[in-house]
């Protein structure tokens, strides 16, 4: 009898599953997840790498991947414990043979997988890897990973023109059972993991629950019940609610839904409903997740350097004091403040407040990019390591975006939440305030003030900085 052991990965599902379709020709299968005790310790930062969101959702997507396996007739085994020694030893225990994992391209992950693949070796087990991140397999992506063009139009322009997007795999009938004696174990809790848990804030703009079943429906709901797809280029920039964006990077993130099997989806709205601008946008957003999965294939650890993937030699700041203001959403600038507590609230942020916050940690205050980075890391739900170290070097100038931009916040508030609606859903103690002051409470004279009951210093920060000077110092 044969029996194979498949690694569940950032690929948390039972649908567009290469791997665990090879791995379901076996007699017996070991389908395991490890989870890490180094996901949960201190980073060189002062905070843990994982926080209470993200622990959270990955622990509701174990919860629904053990159900749907165990409705197929398997079964999830989960351990903590780092994967390179748990799966060398159940492969002991089970004398497997074979031994299945999705690809992953960024450093600790590489090494995971190369000191897994010495601790195999000896007992005889083949690996075998497949790629299930992105939209575009790199066999069909015309040009080799260190030739991938460090500008996202001239990436898209050649996988629109020269590939195509390979069909989805369909989820197996049945899987064969567990092999005898092994105990599949308990699921930990928050607790166990050193988290503390945290319930989901109200006032989020989604409860973003984790789990593949989770992620169809929310699939379901935003294209075809909601029918949303037809408006998403209109409404992405989107501040409040749950239906401004599509929300499906959490599942995406933790490989819940795939992105073939959203493209899938699309292409499906757009025979059944409407083909328009707006359904291309969402395949255009899946190519930028393409994109940095492929600059950190191409770049590997440099993703993490100080100078970023392109090293660019910026002088940065490090202040403890400033970055912390930053992170609790106390700097006194209301865009900035609202949309980091929403992060820390809820461990989700709208694109066009990364955008911002991002800008104004890297270019207004100058403090080091992969703070920031790192603190993203922490809070969201929809983390992807690519992604966000990708978007973070893009935001400080030292990444793959050629214009070295930066965002006016004061501007930015005024176009994105003109009626300062977000401002007052997150900073409850600006509501007394007209749009124009909730955005800018500094303007005020003290008489205002004492009218409004928004005292400066008192009841919301005084300006950690003077935003018009900042950009002037950044202009040169």
């Amino acid at each position: 009898m044969s029996t194979h052991i498949l690694w569940f990965r950032n690929d948390l599902r039972t649908r567009d599953h290469e791997g665990l379709v090879a791995a379901s020709e076996a007699d017996a299968l070991l389908p395991v997840y490890c989870i890490d005790p180094a996901l949960f310790r201190e980073t060189k930062w002062g905070f843990t790498k994982t926080g209470p969101h993200r622990t959270r959702f990955l622990l509701e997507a174990l919860a629904d991947l053990r159900r749907q396996l165990q409705d197929l007739g398997s079964d999830l085994v989960v351990r903590v414990g780092r994967a390179e020694e748990v799966i060398p030893e159940l492969a002991k225990q089970t004398g497997a043979t074979t031994f299945h994992a999705s690809e992953e391209v960024t450093t600790e992950e590489v090494v995971v997988e190369e000191a897994m693949e010495k601790a195999l070796d000896p007992l005889g087990v083949e690996p075998a890897y497949y790629w299930g991140h992105t939209l575009y397999h790199p066999d069909d992506v015309p040009i080799e990973p260190a030739r991938v063009p460090d500008v996202f139009t001239k990436f898209r322009k050649i996988v629109e023109k020269r590939s195509d997007v390979r069909g989805t795999y369909a989820r197996p009938d049945r899987l064969p059972p567990l092999p005898d004696g092994v105990d599949p174990g308990p699921i930990p809790t928050a607790d166990d993991l050193g988290v503390t848990a945290i319930e989901p804030d109200e006032r989020a703009a989604i409860i973003f629950l984790g789990g593949e079943t989770e992620g169809m429906r929310r699939l379901e709901a935003y294209l075809w019940a909601g029918d949303h797809l037809k408006r998403y280029k209109e409404t992405r920039n989107g501040m409040l609610g749950p239906d401004y964006s599509s929300k499906f990077s959490a599942w995406l993130a933790h490989g819940c839904l795939s992105p073939r099997m959203i493209y899938e989806e699309v292409k499906r709205y757009e025979s059944e409903r409407v083909k328009n601008n707006s359904t291309y946008w969402m395949v255009f957003e899946l190519i930028w997740r393409d994109f940095f999965r492929y600059i950190g294939l191409k770049y590997g650890d440099r993703l993490f350097y100080k100078s970023g993937p392109l090293s660019v030699d910026v002088k940065w700041r490090y202040d403890a004091d400033n970055f912390e203001r930053w992170a609790s959403g106390t700097t006194g600038i209301p865009f900035i403040d609202a949309n980091m507590r929403e992060l820390e609230e809820t461990g989700f942020m709208s694109n066009r407040g990364r955008q911002n916050v991002a800008s104004f940690l890297a270019k207004n205050l100058n403090l080091d990019w992969r703070m920031g980075a790192a603190w993203f890391e922490h809070h969201l739900v929809d983390y992807d390591v690519t992604s966000n170290w990708g978007n973070w070097a893009y935001a400080a100038g030292v990444g793959n975006d050629p214009r070295d931009r930066y965002f006016n916040i004061n501007s930015q508030a005024s176009r994105y939440d003109e009626k300062s609606a977000y401002i007052k859903h997150w900073l409850p103690e600006l509501s007394p305030l007209p749009p124009q002051l909730a955005r800018a409470p500094w303007e005020m004279t003290q008489m205002e003030q004492s009218m409004h009951g928004v005292v400066l210093g008192a009841n919301y920060p005084t300006p950690m900085i003077d935003l018009e000077r900042s950009y002037a110092k950044i202009r040169g």
